[in-house]
C-alpha cells in the first residue's frame, strides 16, 4: 500500500485537530464538510477506514514517532503454532 508523505500526513493531522477543537461538528456546513473531507483523506492517506485509525497510522507514520502502544495496529495471534525439530519425521 502507498503511503502519503509524512509531510502531507503531518498536514492532515494538525487539519484534523484544528478542526476537531473549534468543534467544527457542530458549527456551519462549511465547517462540518471540511471536517468530513479532512477525515476521509486521512482515511485514504493511511488505508483505514474510520478517523481513530487513520490519526493512529497516520501518526506512527511521522518521522520520530515514539508510538507507546500500537497494538490496535497488530493483527491477532493467529494463536500457537507448531514447532518442528530437524529429524523428528513429521
Amino acid at each position: 500500500m502507498l503511503m502519503a508523505h509524512p509531510a502531507v500526513l503531518r498536514d492532515l493531522v494538525e487539519q484534523y485537530e484544528a478542526l476537531s477543537a473549534l468543534h467544527a461538528e457542530d458549527g456551519s456546513p462549511e465547517s462540518q464538510q471540511r471536517l468530513n473531507d479532512v477525515a476521509y483523506t486521512l482515511c485514504v492517506s493511511t488505508g483505514t477506514r474510520d478517523i481513530d485509525a487513520a490519526l493512529i497510522a497516520a501518526r506512527h507514520h511521522l518521522p520520530g514517532a515514539r508510538v507507546e502502544d500500537d497494538s490496535v495496529l497488530d493483527s491477532p495471534d493467529p494463536g500457537p503454532t507448531a514447532v518442528t525439530s530437524a529429524g523428528a519425521g513429521v
